[in-house]
This record gives C-alpha cells, structure tokens and sequence, in this order.
C-alpha cells in the first residue's frame, strides 16, 4: 500500500485520482450496499450519493449486531444452553470487530468521493 493512503484502506481501491479509481471505488460500496442498489443509476451518476449510503448500510448492520448482543441473553437464554450462548456472544464480539474495519474503509473511500485525502503525519 503506498505511503499516501491511510490506514485501513481497502486493497482492492486504488488510490484516489489514479485512472480507474472512482470505478474500483463505486465497485466497493456496491459491494457494501444491498443488491438492489446496483441497478439505480443515480448512485452511478452521483459516486458520492452512493458512498453516503453505503456508511449508512455499514453503520446499521453495526447497530444491528449491537442490539443483537444486547438482547441475545435475554431473547435466547432459555432455548440456548450455556455453551451456544456463550459461542454466539463470541461470533457477534468478531462481527462487531469485522464491522468497525468495514465502516473505517467504507467510510475513508466516501470522504475521498468527496474530495478529502489523507496527509501523513509524524
């Protein structure tokens, strides 16, 4: 990964202003977004729409897997035992750890659509 860009950028973007970046990136936050969205040409038009909507896609599934932590005890501790309890509190800490990564790459390839670049810094 070149110095230029920073932490947590996704590989398979290139970096801003390179020839196909823009493609590469809306190719990205497609992948982030439901199916449906790659069939709506105004976030092809608009690439930054589409990034927009695409940290709001990643930011409820976070909320999502938050809530669904918060409520497993209380929701299944009656039909789960002890041990699927506990290993579905593990799978929703890794999701939620997944996530954080994810929104960090959605959300750095959104504010380089809108023009934003990163600066190294001492």
């Amino acid at each position: 990964m070149p110095a230029s860009l920073p932490p947590g950028w996704p590989p398979q973007v290139p970096p801003p202003d390179s020839a196909d970046w823009i493609e590469r990136a809306q190719a990205y936050l497609l992948d982030h977004c439901p199916p449906e969205y790659r069939t709506e040409p105004v976030y092809l038009r608009h690439p930054v729409v589409l990034g927009w909507l695409a940290q709001r896609q990643v930011q409820a599934r976070l909320d999502a897997a938050r809530a669904a932590y918060g409520a497993v005890r209380r929701d299944l501790g009656d039909a789960l035992g002890p041990e699927a309890l506990a290993q579905s509190l593990q799978a929703l800490e890794r999701e939620g750890a997944r996530l954080l990564g994810e929104q960090r790459s959605v959300n750095l390839v959104a504010d380089a659509l809108r023009g934003s670049r990163f600066v190294p810094r001492l």
